[in-house]
């Protein structure tokens, strides 16, 4: 197992990190390097010794963003704590700037607005109404910008887009509820940590924005409810106010999910009276219409009760206005 283990993190800190994080390529190499760090590390399941959770874990539990050496001794000294925490823990990245895509979907839909998302983390998804919003060109020139009612928020979602921009609105959220086999409470201290840990060190503007949404949801924090999306989203959806109309997003989450149970998932999806805006890669799914080809597609599709609105990047950074364009044949 302690092959596997140098494998996967010599390809992180070659593959993975670099660009993104000097501090994780260099925690990642000396991984690589370490044949007891790998014992220590091959004690964690498979699937959850990924170099971004375990790294996160280890910031969690109070290792600070310091040179490999000292990180070393934190995790020898407390390996078997880590190892417990990998165990139960998975990636829960919960990135606002998601919204920035799906913002122009929501401003479709007739409102107010009953929002339930799948997968929601600590729900830092569930505020498009509370966010800030700047959309610039490919040179950084401002094309459009939208504030909440009371003004500039302290979470500000700057996306990139090219080509055609499309109308867009603030939407009127009036409930906003989660399902997540292990949500998070933005007031914890310790479900705060570990969703900062998840934040790559450098990526600071990412970091100050991740802070800023923990805040305004442990202000008014949304209905979230722990276990399967399969046996929990009728009942949760049959709390939705009726005269809402009842969203139901899966930004970034479906992809995690096994194919037979995500499929089970999405019909029980469409079968339910809502509108679904969703942010998948273009193969994970066979509803699109009209269809995606993943060779020629950027990014991933957004995309409103199955119909193609948008190309985007996964975290929401830049994203394309598709809808109406003819996508690539398959």
């Amino acid at each position: 197992m302690t092959d596997a283990v140098q494998q996967r993190y010599a390809r992180f800190a070659e593959q993975e990190a670099p660009g993104r994080s000097d501090l994780y390529v260099e925690w990642a190499e000396g991984v690589a390097g370490d044949s007891e760090m790998q014992g220590v590390l091959a004690r964690i399941p498979e699937n959850r010794r990924q170099p971004p959770l375990v790294f996160a874990v280890t910031r969690m539990l109070g290792a600070g963003l310091v040179g490999y050496g000292a990180w070393r001794s934190f995790v020898v000294a407390r390996a078997d704590e880590i190892v417990a925490e990998c165990t139960g823990r998975r990636l829960q990245t919960n990135e606002p700037l998601r919204l920035a895509p799906l913002l122009p979907v929501l401003s479709e839909i007739e409102g107010p607005i009953a929002l339930l998302e799948v997968g929601a983390s600590a729900g830092l998804c569930l505020y498009p109404d509370r966010y800030s919003y700047r959309v610039v060109d490919a040179d950084g020139w401002l094309r459009t910008a939208l504030d909440p009612a009371d003004g500039v928020s302290t979470v500000m979602l700057e996306s990139r887009v090219e080509g055609a921009l499309p109308p867009m609105r603030m939407p009127e959220v009036v409930w906003r509820a989660g399902i997540d086999l292990a949500p998070l409470d933005a007031r914890d201290d310790r479900d705060r940590r570990w969703l900062q840990g998840l934040v790559w060190p450098g990526e600071h503007g990412r970091e100050r924005r991740v802070t800023a949404a923990l805040d305004i949801a442990a202000t008014d924090p949304p209905h979230l409810v722990a276990g399967d999306a399969i046996d929990r989203i009728d009942a949760l959806a049959a709390e939705a106010p009726r005269d809402a109309t009842l969203v139901v997003t899966t930004p970034g989450v479906l992809v995690h999910i096994p194919r037979e149970a995500r499929e089970v998932l999405v019909d029980r999806i469409r079968g339910l009276d809502a509108r679904w805006v969703t942010i998948d890669p273009p193969a994970l799914l066979d509803v699109w219409d009209p269809p995606v080809a993943s060779r020629g597609w950027p990014g991933f599709v957004v995309a409103l009760d199955g119909e193609v609105r948008a190309a985007a990047d996964p975290l929401g950074r830049w994203w394309e206005w598709r809808a109406g364009i003819d996508a690539p044949a398959i």
